[in-house]
């Protein structure tokens, strides 16, 4: 055994400071996927689950294994079916503002990664407001504020200085940031943020144990726990995800919407939101390969997920080319984002405090571009669905 293999602490063991909830969903999800034989199911299972009306975990299953790709037309029509009858025509528009990007994890995948050698920056609180300024003047009125992990750079209040600032600007605010214990979310939560988005990155935590080879993030348990935390400590809403072309991409999406039924189920009051990722390319590191998930696959979970939930939020980030969300969001997705950077400080003209981005995107249009596209494809483009009273 290497050095550096002695010294990884147990993915699966908790370290000091971190919250442990007394909740069976970890263990539920678990096993469920582990137990999901894609291959077992049949055209007669998957043509049994675009008629139910309701959709069961089994009929999830079915829908998400490769006797449903012949289907994938119907489950489209389904999936707008239901989408056009819970959201209407409207599209959310939001987009992300990257305020750091210095991480103390080490993800091979993740450009962010503590031993990758990028540009690292972190926005003060003058600069956050600049940053918040240039984008209010596109007529957005949600941001989804994100980090890189680390506790050290981007600390509790550092984050939830940047809510108050965000407050004065935006009607909704999203962090997408590192886990945190539930009193922590709280505060967060006092200071302006409304959902917390979590991606788990795959749920196979041996393959999980491979990928996250140092830092807080290894903790399986800990990440995957995330959501009903941020659920305890007042939030509003939470967001679910798999990296998708990680591991089995058909085992994590069944995870993602299991976990995500299961919380609902347990905490009905919660608004619940997918996002789809795939894999992208990362500075310095042409060695990741994804499992292969093409359009056709990436297609089949999205409408999986909107059949299996029908009342969640579905986001198609811009991770994905102009024409694929184009044709997503007239399906399923609900959320799409515009006007998007990824790396830090690139919204301020002038601006020598800039930081490197954390993947390649793939849809560069602004917001006013977005705009006009899903008027083009007769949907309404709603910038905000909230009102504090």
């Amino acid at each position: 055994m290497s050095e550096t293999a002695e010294k990884r602490i147990d993915h699966m063991t908790y370290l000091p400071g971190m919250e442990v909830l007394e909740s069976d969903i970890q263990q539920k999800v678990i096993e469920r996927m582990e137990a999901y034989d894609y291959n077992k199911y049949t055209a007669a299972d998957v043509k049994r689950a675009l008629n139910h009306d309701v959709c069961t975990p089994e009929d999830f299953e079915a829908l998400l294994s490769p006797a449903a790709l012949p289907f994938l037309e119907e489950m489209a029509q389904k999936a707008q079916k239901e989408t056009r009858k819970h959201f209407g025509n409207s599209i959310y528009m939001f987009t992300p503002l990257y305020i750091a990007n210095y991480c103390e994890n080490y993800c091979i995948y993740c450009g962010f990664n503590c031993h990758n050698k990028i540009r690292r920056a972190r926005l003060n609180a003058e600069q956050i407001e600049q940053e918040m300024q240039a984008i209010a003047k596109s007529g957005l009125q949600e941001i989804l504020l994100l980090t890189g992990e680390s506790r050290k750079m981007s600390d509790v209040t550092y984050i939830g200085e940047a809510c108050k600032i965000a407050r004065k600007y935006f009607k909704v605010i999203g962090l997408e940031v590192y886990p945190m214990n539930s009193d922590e979310y709280a505060y967060l939560h006092e200071c302006g943020a409304d959902y917390v988005t979590v991606f788990q990155e795959t749920y196979n935590s041996d393959k999980y144990e491979t990928l996250h080879l140092a830092g807080h993030k290894r903790i399986f348990p800990y990440r995957l726990n995330a959501q009903e935390r941020a659920i305890k400590g007042g939030m509003r809403g939470v967001g679910f995800a798999a990296l998708l072309g990680l591991d089995d991409f058909r085992k994590d999406a069944l995870a993602t919407g299991y976990h995500a039924y299961l919380l609902q189920r347990k905490y009905p009051h919660a608004e619940i939101a997918f996002s789809c990722p795939r894999l992208r390319p990362i500075i310095n590191n042409d060695k990741i390969n994804p499992k292969d998930v093409h359009e056709a696959q990436l297609l089949q979970v999205i409408t999986a997920y909107r059949i299996f939930m029908p009342f969640a939020s579905i986001t198609i980030s811009t991770r994905e080319c102009e024409r694929v969300r184009n044709n997503v969001i007239k399906i399923a997705a609900t959320k799409i984002s515009a006007g998007v950077s990824v790396g830090i400080g690139e919204h301020i003209e002038d601006n020598d405090n800039v930081g490197d981005a954390q993947f390649e995107i793939s849809d560069e249009r602004n917001v006013e571009e977005v705009y006009q596209a899903i008027q083009k494809e007769g949907l309404q483009p709603v910038m905000s669905d909230y009102i504090y009273v």
